[in-house]
């Protein structure tokens, strides 16, 4: 790995430094670990069924809001921005970047409430838990073992997801790790604004009693003076991207100048991937206008009513009569029983798939 000794900084994950997988494989000619890990996350079944995913909208609303593919693809491509700079392991973070969402169910968070709710005998649905699930157990694409086989590194960074939350969080994550989660956040805060001025949920006038629009629009403003409406939106969510990631890049920059090896950062503390304290608070109220006027608005809880129909109904018919499950999660039965085997059908459901089979029912 003469290149990442070249390019990577001290506090990087080195690939010549992970842990391995739990299957020892041997080494690839030309692909690195965590490309390999790339490559398979990406030649997934589960990853394809992202493109017909909700992000936040349905596709019934339209077909030009993201999908949790495109919006797996956009984290994917800031993560990657963030981390060249930083000096960071880009093909880490791609391959954590790629797998972060893949183990949503259709509609979303509010299909995975449900699905929660229904699961509670069997432990509970957590969508970060499940991607684990996915690449460790259910995705079976190679004859020498379940699952995926990725590295440990990779998994530990999903593992951190599932348990941010929780009494079981510890040791602050490989930077590679706090980069995903910090682009994940850019791309969600700026993307759902975009998604619900096309779908004119939002007027972009609304958006201006925001301070960190209203001053993305300004500057946007004295540079471009005649933009038209739509030009002019999109440019904002440029410029708004751009500060956020700048603001991140430099706060963090600030913080790893006393960060001198691997060990530092894993030491540290606290996040070393962070804003400015002053965006940072600027972002909380853009996140805060988000919450109370998208995602709790009435055609956004009208549509999340219909799934948690859709996915009540349909776990109640499987978990009746599981003998209907397909071959694959039929015949974990034995292993998981009857409501995680149905879960893990529902959770691989899109959400025209999941529509479909509730209306036909």
């Amino acid at each position: 790995m003469d290149r990442e000794q070249a390019l990577l900084a001290p506090y990087a994950m080195h690939s010549e430094k992970s842990a391995g997988r739990e299957h020892p494989e041997p080494p690839h000619p030309y692909r690195g670990p965590f490309q390999r890990d790339r490559d398979r996350i990406v030649h997934s079944s589960a990853f394809r069924r992202l493109a017909h995913k909700t992000q936040v909208f349905t596709g019934e609303l339209g077909d030009y809001h993201r999908s949790r593919l495109t919006h797996t693809l956009e984290v994917a491509s800031i993560a990657r921005t963030i981390g060249r700079v930083l000096r960071l392991n880009e093909d880490l973070i791609e391959a954590l970047a790629l797998m972060h969402d893949i183990g949503h169910p259709p509609f979303g968070h509010a299909g995975e409430k449900i699905l929660d709710e229904c699961c509670r005998d069997c432990g509970g649905f957590n969508h970060n838990r499940h991607a684990l699930r996915i690449v460790t157990l259910l995705e079976n694409r190679y004859p020498e073992f379940a699952g995926l086989n990725l590295t440990e590194e990779v998994l530990s960074g999903q593992q951190v997801r599932a348990e941010k939350h929780t009494a079981s969080a510890s040791a602050q994550p490989l930077l590679e790790v706090q980069v995903v989660d910090a682009a994940d956040s850019i791309a969600y805060d700026t993307h759902d604004a975009d998604d619900a001025l096309e779908l004119s949920l939002l007027d972009f006038d609304d958006l201006l009693s925001v301070p960190l629009w209203k001053e993305a629009a300004q500057q946007v403003r004295l540079r471009y003076a005649n933009l038209e409406p739509e030009a002019f939106r999109r440019t904002v969510i440029h410029h708004l991207i751009e500060t956020l990631v700048s603001d991140l890049v430099e706060s963090t920059r600030d913080r790893l100048s006393n960060v001198a090896s691997l060990d530092d950062a894993l030491n540290y503390g606290t996040s070393l991937v962070a804003p400015s304290s002053e965006v940072a608070a600027k972002k909380s109220e853009l996140e805060s206008f988000l919450f109370e006027r998208v995602y709790r608005h009435p055609t956004v809880l009208a549509e999340r009513a219909i799934a948690a129909d859709a996915v009540r109904a349909l776990f109640a018919k499987y978990r009746q009569d599981p003998d209907q499950l397909p071959a694959r999660f039929h015949s974990r039965l034995p292993q998981d029983g009857e409501s995680r085997s149905v879960c893990d059908y529902l959770a691989s459901m899109t959400d025209r798939f999941a529509l479909s089979r509730f209306r036909g029912r």
